[in-house]
């Protein structure tokens, strides 16, 4: 393109910008003058959903933007010499988040689709981010997250996102950087509480957090039983931990505290072929030599997958059997990503639930139990309520 051209499109494109901005401060005096209260709910419910694709869509052209002023330098005209530092200024947000952002709107020069996306208002920066680190670190990532990300929250994002890097990854390699990656930082609160951060490697970190969250279970469910009344699970969890670590918490239970899938054939020959897994419940691969070692320990189960179906396990009545409670908390078949939420997806505090109550001679088997968390639960029974499910009803078969 001439020289007169390229000036042409630069003056076309900079009173593009000078309408833009025009019409983003006429929108902002529009919604400054609107009344929430005057409208109805599912009006307002409509137009909180378009406010909320011009939200994504305004942060995406925000970042492409200012990424563009900081490469040119233009911050420091502004009197910063980080241009993290001016962005962060811009939205109220930290010098690191700023970084971050910067390293997105970088990386989705390789992720064409993802950037579309994010300009129309399909998602929001935290699931661009996502999804531009999992394709720089396992390309062919883009497409089954964008897929993902325009249906589901960013948790399910983040947790399929885990799983194709761990599935990308040489679990010895998996397990060394898992290793590495173990810590442990405290501090104090303004208020003085004592706040820490931390991370473990599956094979502690899952039968520590499966431990924690029994014992908060059991301090839930007696205050239910007392008639006490119930506070956050967050807040039982913060007993339970502190009764782990000063000794003064209940033994430890016979349940076990790790459960491991693995292909038959793999653990005999001590190592998987493709296709094959062998990954701790809740915790994603590991290799199979670091299973015949955990195996020393009492409270390890090893489920050797050999394509057996398991729905055939059923029971009528209240109990679970062991083989069922196993099952459950192996999550979809072949997958063996563990148990979460049918509802919201997530993996804290999980109480399960028969789909057909056991009350309406519903069975207790694979196929009619799934497990929910607490809130999803209640609403759950509650609708089971309300449908009459939860009355009297024939005994069960024998």
């Amino acid at each position: 393109m001439s020289s007169a051209g390229l000036s042409s499109s630069a003056a076309a494109a900079t009173a593009s910008l000078a309408s833009a901005a025009a019409a983003a401060a006429s929108f902002r005096q529009m919604l400054a003058g609107l009344s929430p209260d005057l409208v109805s709910g599912s009006d307002s419910a409509a137009f909180s959903d378009d406010l909320a694709t011009t939200e994504k869509a305004c942060a995406a052209a925000r970042l492409l933007f200012s990424a563009r002023a900081v490469a040119c330098g233009a911050h420091k005209e502004l009197g910063f010499n980080d241009g993290a530092a001016w962005m962060a200024r811009q939205v109220g947000g930290t010098t690191g988040q700023a970084r971050q952002a910067l390293e997105t709107a970088a990386g989705l020069a390789d992720c064409p689709d993802t950037r579309l996306a994010l300009l129309g208002g399909e998602l929001s920066l935290s699931q661009a981010a996502e999804i531009v680190k999992t394709e720089s670190e396992t390309p062919g990532a883009e497409a089954e997250l964008l897929e993902i990300a325009r249906n589901s929250d960013l948790g399910q994002l983040r947790d399929k996102a885990r799983e194709h890097r761990q599935a990308n990854t040489d679990v010895n390699e998996l397990h060394r950087q898992q290793l590495k990656a173990r810590h442990f930082r405290h501090w104090r609160d303004p208020v003085g509480m004592v706040c820490f951060t931390g991370a473990l490697p599956p094979e502690t970190g899952v039968p520590f957090i499966n431990r924690l969250e029994l014992a908060a279970q059991r301090a839930r469910r007696d205050v239910q039983q007392s008639g006490g009344e119930r506070e956050r699970f967050e807040a039982y969890a913060a007993d339970a931990l502190a009764a782990m670590a000063t000794g003064e918490g209940p033994a430890r239970s016979a349940r076990v505290d790790l459960v491991i899938v693995c292909d038959v054939f793999a653990w005999r020959r001590g190592h998987t072929h493709p296709g094959e897994v062998c990954q701790v419940i809740g915790g994603g691969p590991v290799p199979v030599e670091l299973t015949h070692e955990l195996g020393k320990d009492a409270f390890l189960k090893a489920v050797l997958h050999d394509g057996v179906a398991l729905h055939t396990i059923k029971h009528f009545g209240r109990h679970f059997p062991a083989e069922l409670r196993t099952a459950l908390g192996l999550g979809p078949v072949q997958a063996f990503t563990g148990a979460q939420c049918g509802e919201c997806g997530s993996r804290f505090g999980l109480e399960y639930d028969h789909i057909n109550p056991v009350t309406n001679q519903g069975e207790t088997s694979l196929s009619n139990v799934q497990a929910l968390c607490w809130d999803d639960h209640q609403a759950k029974t509650e609708r089971d309520r309300q449908a009459g499910l939860l009355g009297p009803g024939p005994p069960y078969p024998p």
